[in-house]
């Protein structure tokens, strides 16, 4: 079996307006976060996050958080891409609870991974529909980070 490459494709900024709270399903705690834009950089494109993504969270029993979130991305020469992520963030819970209160922690205290798919119309980017992501995640007060890897 051939080994897993990767390089790097992007760094991600997401600023979030908001939690709205949906509850306990049967799933765990529902909550969903309201996107409010952002910026995103990397060797092949560049631009800003539309506002108006969300991101589906659940609290698990088991103290995992779960997101499942989709944004648009418009590059700086005027593309759109829709960018899909599911991810897993969890650790101990001090940290996921400093985490969780928005105070500053080392992303090296808690697993932040997300799998990362593209969808666009635009020739230019059209590559991008062809490639899966993975990303690792920090989670400081002003939003979360992540840096995306495409997948060779």
């Amino acid at each position: 079996m051939a080994e897993i490459r990767t390089q790097h494709l992007l760094t991600l900024k997401l600023a979030v307006n908001g939690m709205q709270p949906i509850g306990e399903t049967p799933s765990g705690n529902r909550r969903i976060g309201l996107v409010a834009g952002g910026t995103f950089e990397g060797p092949k494109l560049r631009g800003t996050v539309l506002p108006g993504g969300a991101d589906w969270i659940i609290g698990r029993p088991d103290g995992v958080t779960t997101l499942d979130v989709r944004i648009v991305l418009q590059t700086d020469d005027g593309a759109a891409i829709g960018l899909t992520y599911k991810g897993l963030r969890h650790g101990p819970a001090a940290v996921m609870e400093k985490v969780n209160s928005g105070q500053p922690v080392d992303p090296s205290e808690y697993y932040f991974r997300t799998v990362v798919t593209f969808e666009t119309a635009a020739p230019k980017y059209a590559w991008l529909n062809k490639v899966f992501g993975i990303g690792t995640g920090s989670r400081p007060p002003e939003g979360p980070i992540y840096d995306i890897f495409e997948v060779l």
